[in-house]
């Protein structure tokens, strides 16, 4: 059996494919599991980190209105549609599955011209342009929350899922969590803003470590792309502060912390209510459809988390927030409750029967 899995870009794309990839290798061992990404997004760290195979075509996206950029675009998306026909005709896969990202439209898109089984999950509320596009032709598409079936008009088949996370999400104890990470028994507060990290976080963090009380330990990751500047700015680190690029164990660090900041990707709000991790979410203004916003408002209207806008985050609201909430135990408690009963746990299994559905049909 071979599987085909494209996925690219960040964190909130690949992250979903890893886990589906290692569900259908859980029931399948002797599956062969091929990933196809681009060289620019971070899928060239994290696929090969988990022990898979990874190949890399060139490609490019759609912009969400006509535009005379698009036109550029087609050719060298039909040159990206070349590079997937030879990796299929390589591979020779029994499924494809896409997952986000520009690299998943050439892929998918060529795997369902040559009749080969196709499956597509979408992780947020508001479809992507290439989900969109795929969905026409693709057997099944997976959502991840019900409100977005109404996006995807023409789709063969949807199905209603839910967001994939890290089996081991499901399984660590905060007490190993915390007992791997070397952390003690003081409150943990964990700062991240998604893969490639966010400006204004990493700003407010700046300022919060400089007065971060002694009783407070904290993980801040800033993102890749601003990691050495970050590190530039600060003289002198607090012992009880850990600043890092990126977070790969993520199923340990959520599981250990206390309280968390974060933007609100659909991912890493469906890893903080598997965890039952409550959390100070901060929605980035600059995404389609202000989907973030909204998911954020799903969670704080349950009482799993805080939403703080980027235009109402003045210089000490988020540390007076921080202090509010990690010295009440109490309240962490009724927060982490109320995420653990949003979280969908059989997302994985739901995904891999619609890909054994395809394989055997």
């Amino acid at each position: 059996m071979r599987i085909l899995l494209a996925a690219g870009g960040t964190g909130g794309h690949i992250n979903p494919a890893i886990a589906i990839a290692k569900e259908c290798r859980a029931h399948m061992p002797d599956c062969e599991i091929l990933f196809v990404g681009t060289k620019r997004g971070l899928e060239g760290k994290l696929v090969p980190r988990e022990g898979f195979d990874i190949k890399y075509i060139e490609t490019v996206g759609f912009k969400r209105k006509l535009t005379a950029e698009n036109i550029v675009v087609v050719g060298k998306a039909l040159k990206s549609m070349f590079s997937a026909r030879k990796i299929i005709k390589d591979f020779s896969p029994d499924l494809a599955i896409g997952c986000g990202g520009y690299v998943s439209g050439p892929v998918v898109a060529q795997a369902a011209l040559e009749k080969i089984p196709t499956l597509i999950h979408e992780q947020n509320v508001f479809p992507g342009v290439t989900n969109k596009l795929l969905s026409r032709k693709v057997n099944t598409v997976c959502i991840s929350f019900e409100e977005a079936e109404k996006y995807f008009k023409k789709a063969n088949k949807i199905v209603y899922t839910g967001n994939p996370v890290r089996p081991s999400l499901l399984t660590v104890s905060k007490q190993s969590a915390r007992l791997a990470l070397n952390i003690d028994e003081r409150p943990l507060l964990v700062a991240v803003g998604g893969s490639l990290g966010a400006g204004t976080i990493n700003a407010r963090m700046l300022e919060f470590i400089k007065t971060i009380p002694d009783d407070i330990q904290l993980i801040w990751a800033t993102g890749n792309r601003e990691y050495d500047e970050i590190k530039s700015k600060i003289s002198s680190l607090p012992s009880n502060v850990r600043v890092e690029p990126y977070i790969y164990n993520m199923d340990e660090v959520l599981s250990a912390a206390d309280l968390v900041i974060s933007r609100s990707g659909a991912i890493t709000l469906t890893e903080l209510c598997t965890a039952g991790t409550p959390s100070i979410l901060i929605p980035s203004p600059n995404v389609a459809e202000n989907h973030q916003e909204i998911n954020a408002r799903a969670l704080e209207a349950r009482g799993a988390a805080v939403v703080i806008c980027e235009r109402d985050l003045e210089k000490n609201t988020l540390k007076d927030k921080v202090s509010e909430l990690i010295y009440d135990r109490e309240k962490l408690e009724n927060m982490s409750m109320h995420a653990k009963e949003m979280s969908k746990k059989d997302a994985l299994d739901l995904i891999y029967k619609e890909c054994e559905a395809l394989i055997t049909k």
